[in-house]
């Protein structure tokens, strides 16, 4: 289901699910201005197109003691196409890198890594990440704090920019 195929309704149960997903299919059909049936349909559609992924709780990771937050610039000696594939996968498999992006321009990935201690996170960076296959370069930045962190996409820009191809 392209964009163009979601129609204002679909936006707003979107935007509704991603400020509180929690909410029972009661709620946000009325929230949305639909009967409940229709609106779980809507739910459903929108699960199976790939525009939901999932949901989950927004935990914080300092009141369950993970109390650093590192992001990790990594360079690799190839960008052959099976290497980048080999690396994500070896990202996949490492519990404290909770974020992967691969980037274009000097850096080749950005990692966003928690972990409950500096030590564990200096165990992680020696034991694996610097000797993992094809990484030539690793350099560190420490969060001393975070002043925005939001979830998903802004709905309000989408619907302007709607508003304007109109």
């Amino acid at each position: 289901m392209p964009i163009a195929k979601l129609d204002p309704i679909d936006r707003k149960i979107l935007a509704e699910l991603q400020a509180d997903g929690r909410m029972t299919n009661v709620e946000l059909a009325k929230r949305v201005g639909i009967s409940a049936p229709p609106c779980l349909r809507r739910v459903r559609t929108l699960e199976e197109s790939g525009f939901i992924r999932g949901y989950h709780a927004d935990v914080n990771s300092r009141a369950l003691g993970f109390e650093v937050l590192v992001f990790a610039m990594v360079g690799l000696q190839s960008q052959a196409e099976v290497d980048l594939s080999a690396f994500e996968a070896l990202c996949q498999g490492w519990p404290l890198v909770r974020e992967c992006h691969m980037l274009n321009g000097e850096v080749d990935f950005i990692l966003k890594c928690a972990a409950p201690d500096l030590s564990t996170f200096q165990s992680f960076l020696t034991g694996d990440l610097l000797t993992a296959r094809n990484v030539a370069s690793v350099k560190t930045s420490l969060v001393i704090r975070g002043a925005k962190d939001e979830p998903g996409v802004p709905f309000e820009v989408l619907e302007q920019r709607l508003a304007q191809t109109s």
